[in-house]
């Protein structure tokens, strides 16, 4: 039955002012927050992040027997590049990977999604990993770090690069660790690309491209390469030495690669538009790139 309005509202003036008299009333204004609220609100916050936790070892590849953890290329490329991959041009040694590149003339695939035949003036070496990798919240391995030793083949025309990407390019992205060109040993460049679409890149070079500027000579000897890679960073390391950090923006899309997987690439091009205007006439007739190992860590 429903009670008069001047009714209800005496009885619920006694229960408060019974309630108060045994457990005690605060104002909304009161010295702290609500005990049992706060004690909730700390156990949702997550544990920070230690920046210095140890790096777990998922995979390293040593080159001292067989190259059955990659894909090896034999076809040609893109870029309007000029050589030729094939199986020949890979050889393991004493535990280094050698991807020998010569100037002859051989007929082969033009890439591997168009088997028309192209005529191509060098021969070289590509491989990629036949696992991919990346960080990802799902797995808690929210950083990753790829680590490889290389010393990168000299001379006009080389286009040797350290690099990951996944398929569909490139909306798995694409991360250059290093490129580099042979007749400028003292330096780099890294890059980003990334798209929505498959084959149609929405990066814009003046936004990713970074040029890094080197005291040594990376094609006298092996150095150490890394990228560490975050959910909204990507970092060049050049022997233990940070070179250049991206942040993610609205014009890398760094945040879009975080929950994606790679493959690893280790080869060498020639020529192709990172050589603009050149004639290969100018290039060298052979080089070498060499790598001594490739890491991949987790944390």
């Amino acid at each position: 039955m429903r009670k008069p309005f001047q009714l209800r509202l005496l009885t619920s003036l006694f229960t408060l002012l019974l309630f108060c008299s045994f457990s005690g009333c605060s104002d909304s204004d009161g010295d702290g927050p609500d005990p049992i609220i706060q004690e909730e609100e700390e156990a949702n916050d997550p544990e920070p992040i230690d920046p210095n936790r140890p790096w777990n070892l998922v995979w390293e590849e040593e080159f001292e027997s067989d190259l059955s953890e990659w894909n090896i290329w034999e076809s040609g490329a893109f870029n309007n590049e000029i050589q030729f991959y094939r199986p020949e041009q890979l050889v393991l040694e004493n535990g280094i990977l050698s991807i020998n590149v010569q100037r002859e003339r051989i007929i082969g695939p033009n890439n591997p999604f168009d088997s028309t035949d192209k005529e191509f003036e060098y021969v070289s070496g590509r491989i990629e990993t036949k696992t991919t990798y990346g960080p990802s919240s799902a797995t808690g391995e929210t950083e990753y770090r790829f680590m490889a030793s290389i010393k990168f083949p000299p001379g006009n025309g080389m286009w040797p690069a350290f690099w990951s990407y996944g398929d569909p390019w490139p909306t798995k992205g694409e991360i250059d660790i290093i490129e580099a060109r042979g007749n400028l040993p003292m330096e780099f460049s890294s890059n980003i690309f990334y798209g929505v679409e498959e084959g149609i890149p929405i990066t814009n070079n003046d936004n990713t491209v970074v040029e890094h500027d080197l005291e040594v000579d990376i094609t006298a000897d092996f150095h150490t390469y890394e990228l560490i890679w975050t959910s909204n960073s990507l970092e060049i390391i050049f022997d233990d030495e940070s070179l250049h950090k991206y942040n993610a923006n609205g014009l890398n899309f760094i945040s879009s690669l975080f929950g994606q997987k790679q493959q690893i690439v280790l080869n060498t091009a020639v020529g192709g538009f990172f050589f603009p205007n050149q004639s290969s006439s100018t290039f060298v007739d052979t080089s070498q790139m060499q790598v001594d190992w490739v890491r991949v860590y987790s944390r």
